[in-house]
């Protein structure tokens, strides 16, 4: 029983850390479904522990990385989400016991992708870097049409396949495959051969067939490779923007021309900017007399950024109090300066609980008080904006500005498309968890938004890894982790619009409405049977 559970743990994690090993995904959880069976033949008390384990060895496999930026959070991200995993297998368990046939197993799959729809779209403490449609993010010839479904599309056929597996395997392994009739029996097999085969070939001709959309902008990322711990400890601010500034000059001496280019930094580059008045950044000034010499030249860069206000009251449930009547707010901001000296700015949205943001403000902001001020409080935006590109003959090319987090949420990128933005720049800084998969893994879902929105990515890292995608989800040119450069070449620009785009998440909503239909059946079985 254990060895199943752990197996099913094992199995899971593949994906998210071998490149091309996807469809590992699609049979990972069957170990799990079997280990279940067996527990339900035999009257298995407490088998909550083994379905709990399964999914703490996947998590801490997958994302124990975290734990080098943050101890506590990792840990708690490891067994909060696995804990979230087991409730809603614990659902399916309880399913079991009302519903017959394959209904237990819809419900599942159901429950669990409106578990992970809630997640990304409306949960406050959310973590879904376990989506089980990101399992193809470094398999991504496989699933060429999220561009219909989004990543949750990826998920619903996670566990088409390992359900139709486990219903086979079980009805050989008890004898019923031999009750069925032939018609039954190549029925069942050509279904399962279709569940597992037609979305990869239906992929592969989606990907043979698709003409990336030419309309260049040269691009520049620059990679200064600031270690973010050192960051504060032994680099001044100016001396962090003579790295940068340096990495301009060198690309201005290489690649200089009189055709538009956009210069790209990343997250945080800087601190302390004032958003209602950043021309007070020395930061930003310097960096408005470098592209004096680069009049072609736009640039995009990630900074700390601060609001103050004076009132009585605070005037947000995340302001900090400076003094009696003044309040601080604090932002993760991208800004773009603009030759003449126009710029823009974006507030990041999807913030990182507890490093970032304080979540249910209203009732962990006490508490937050009460430990000192331990937990970020940074504020975003309520709706997508786009940061724009405009070049000295009169053209605006509006940018989506993805800052680190945001890039993990597929539904919520869609947003910057509504908004206009026909290029994706995604600025982050991946350093804070050292050399292991985290870096890697954040890479790999920027190509699912590529798929997703069939639009060209600029990635830039601050250690790496920074790179170009392409609208197939290809990562065309990268830099090597943990080295200053600067990465040369040209994005394509797209205004057409994806079914995704369109119409958004339509796997997680319908998900979401057979999950509460069934919840609801499953509810009126049990009163029915308690009044028997």
């Amino acid at each position: 029983m254990g060895a199943l559970a752990v197996l099913s743990g094992l199995l899971m994690s593949v994906p998210y850390l071998v490149p091309h090993c996807g469809a590992v995904a699609l049979v990972g959880l069957v170990p799990l479904l079997w280990a279940e069976e067996i527990a339900g033949r035999e009257r298995m008390r407490r088998f909550w522990v083994w379905h709990y384990l399964s999914f703490v060895v996947w998590n801490t496999l997958a994302t124990f990385w975290v734990c080098n930026a943050t101890i506590g959070g990792g840990i708690f991200a490891i067994l909060a989400n696995s804990l979230q995993m087991s409730v809603v297998f614990g659902l399916f368990r309880l399913a079991r016991k009302h519903f017959a046939g394959i209904l237990p197993y819809i419900f599942l799959a159901t429950a669990w992708i409106a578990w992970e729809r809630w997640y990304m779209a409306s949960a406050q403490i959310s973590w879904p870097w376990l989506v089980l449609g990101n399992a193809f993010a470094r398999t991504t010839s496989l699933i060429q049409w999220y561009e219909y479904t989004g990543a949750l599309g990826g998920s619903l056929w996670v566990w088409a396949s390992n359900i139709g597996i486990f219903l086979i395997l079980r009805a050989i392994v008890s004898g019923t495959w031999k009750n069925l009739n032939a018609k039954a029996r190549v029925c069942s097999q050509a279904a399962l051969i279709t569940v597992l085969a037609a979305p990869a070939l239906w992929s592969s001709s989606i990907y043979r067939n698709y003409n990336e959309l030419k309309d260049p902008l040269e691009v520049a990322i620059l990679q200064p490779n600031i270690d973010p711990y050192h960051k504060f400890e032994f680099l001044t601010q100016k001396q962090q923007d003579s790295i940068l500034i340096s990495q301009i000059e060198l690309a201005r001496t290489n690649f200089a021309s009189l055709k538009p280019i956009l210069l790209l930094a990343p997250e945080t580059f800087t601190s302390n900017l004032e958003a209602s008045d950043p021309w007070t950044s020395k930061t930003l000034n310097s960096l408005a007399g470098e592209l004096e010499k680069w009049p072609a030249a736009s640039i995009i860069f990630g900074a700390s950024s601060y609001d103050l206000s004076s009132s009585r009251l605070s005037p947000s449930k995340t302001a900090r109090a400076i003094r009696d009547g003044l309040w601080y707010e604090s932002h993760n901001s991208a800004l773009i300066l603009n030759p003449d000296r126009q710029t823009e700015i974006y507030h990041k949205s999807k913030l990182v609980v507890g490093v970032e943001m304080t979540p249910y403000p209203g009732l962990f902001t006490r508490l937050d008080d009460m430990l000192g001020g331990v937990m970020g409080r940074c504020s975003g935006q309520k709706e997508r904006t786009c940061l724009t590109m405009r070049t000295r003959d009169g053209e605006s090319i509006a940018v989506a500005p993805v800052i680190c987090y945001e890039s993990i949420y597929g539904d919520f990128c869609r947003g910057y498309i509504d908004a206009g933005a026909r290029l994706i720049a995604i600025i982050t800084n991946d350093a804070w968890w050292k050399d292991t998969p985290g870096y890697r893994q954040h890479l790999s879902y920027a190509c699912l938004r590529a798929i997703e929105t069939r639009r060209d990515i600029v990635r830039c890292g601050n250690t790496g890894i920074s790179a170009f995608i392409d609208q197939r989800g290809d990562v065309v040119s990268r830099t090597p982790w943990w080295q200053k450069k600067i990465l040369h070449g040209h994005a394509n620009l797209n205004d057409s619009r994806t079914f995704f785009v369109e119409h958004g998440d339509i796997t997680g909503r319908i998900s979401v409405f057979c999950f509460l239909l069934l919840l609801a059946a499953l509810l009126a079985r049990m009163v029915c049977r308690r009044k028997r």
